[in-house]
């Protein structure tokens, strides 16, 4: 129970938001009706994986890779060599793609091939490797822990910062002996930061991009916010001894739809209440993704998203006890990622949605005002009025608004 102490008092309406912001139940989907992903969704299986479901039948080449990390996970990537007709490059620049939390790497392919970034960016001519990262259904070995048993998902997204990154770095640039483009979505751009802020993957980056940028959590809005305030995660979880956050299975489930049974609490268009209004999303893709998603994640990844909320500084786990964090980091109150000590000569691009309720435009600007003396051309940013967090990465417009401003970013930095 060391690892959930920090649970006590974090509020559980943050766990809520993580789960649902990547639920896009939208009133142009068919699949209405509150948790309707619990029942009747049939993923491809993990055999079929991500190459032959999402990329092959695109007329793509797709190749499925496995790197391990430092501390044993065995993790899932695809690459995507080259466009549908090859250009006769024999050297082109790689760009890493890490999603966001409770999802995976399909989340970037549910669009037809030419609304989808990574067979966007392959077809301009970069070398193209998609991120899965631990827990999630391709990613879920280890070389000596089981994912049933609780000893697995213990971390959060430290470790992500820690291990995963830069296994993910290293393997690529170990086969293409290149410096790498990165675009992170939500999630993956927080454990960018975090990265960068300590001086990881910076001798083998070329340019980073940020969609929907999640550091700062102040100011996220929602119209559950006042039940989700009277409701403490670390109750419900330490009861349950709760390790992996499975949405899809029980407990975790049973007592989501049981918020959804309150007074007052409208769970058909959750995506609205807690992302903000997504402009751009079409019933089919939403029909896809509901097939797919959400994934696992661990407990204590979701308490530490909390504590992002609670504390208003990106910093690493609290353990919930001095003595505990003193054992850790050598300090009794965990460290924080300096975010300003990222080199400012490293070339940012960020876009963000007037929109999103969850990387608000406060918080995102607060984010950017740590940039402030970042070399005034190695930054660019994108506002986009209408957007929201989902729109970003499966948004029927985002190739015209936002993707192609990333290509552009990235052919700058040749």
């Amino acid at each position: 129970m060391a690892v959930l102490s920090g649970l006590i008092g974090s509020p559980l309406w943050v766990i809520i938001l993580f789960l649902l912001l990547v639920k896009p139940l939208d009133g142009r989907g068919s699949s209405r009706g509150p948790f309707g992903w619990l029942a009747g969704s049939v993923a491809p299986a993990p055999s079929d994986g991500i190459c032959a479901t999402s990329v092959a039948v695109h007329g793509y080449i797709c190749q499925e890779h496995e790197v391990t990390t430092r501390d044993g996970y065995i993790l899932n990537m695809q690459r995507i060599p080259e466009g549908r007709v090859s250009n006769g490059k024999t050297t082109r620049q790689p760009v890493l793609i890490q999603h966001g939390v409770l999802v995976d790497g399909m989340t970037w392919l549910l669009n037809p091939a030419e609304q989808n970034l990574p067979l966007i960016l392959a077809e301009e001519g970069f070398d193209v490797w998609i991120a899965n990262t631990r827990g999630t259904r391709f990613s879920r070995r280890h070389n000596f822990l089981n994912p049933d048993e609780p000893t697995y998902w213990n971390w959060s997204w430290d470790e992500l910062v820690t291990y995963d990154l830069p296994a993910f770095f290293d393997y690529v640039h170990s086969k293409t002996s290149q410096k790498i483009h990165y675009v992170g979505h939500s999630l993956g751009t927080l454990i960018a930061l975090g990265a960068l802020s300590e001086g990881r993957q910076v001798d083998k980056l070329r340019s980073v991009a940020m969609l929907s940028p999640i550091a700062y959590l102040d100011h996220m809005t929602t119209p559950l916010g006042d039940l989700a305030a009277k409701a403490f995660l670390g109750e419900f979880t330490t009861l349950l001894g709760v390790s992996e956050f499975n949405p899809k299975g029980e407990p975790v489930g049973s007592f989501l739809k049981s918020l959804c049974s309150r007074s007052g609490v409208d769970c058909y268009d959750l995506l609205s209440a807690l992302t903000g209004k997504n402009c751009c999303l079409n019933a089919s893709t939403v029909e896809l993704f509901i097939k797919n998603e959400p994934q696992s994640t661990s407990t204590k990844n979701m308490v530490h998203l909390a504590q992002t909320v609670r504390d208003k500084v990106i910093a690493k786990y609290n353990y919930g006890r001095a003595d505990y964090n003193l054992m850790h980091y050598g300090e009794v109150r965990p460290p924080a990622y300096n975010i300003s000590a990222i080199p400012h000569d490293l070339p940012l691009f960020f876009s963000y949605g007037g929109s999103d309720s969850l990387s608000d435009v406060r918080d995102v600007e607060l984010l950017l005002d740590s940039f402030k003396f970042h070399d005034i051309n190695k930054i660019s940013v994108q506002f986009v009025k209408d957007y929201a967090h989902a729109d970003f990465i499966m948004g029927v417009n985002a190739k015209d608004i936002v993707y192609n401003q990333v290509v552009s970013f990235f052919k700058r930095q040749a």
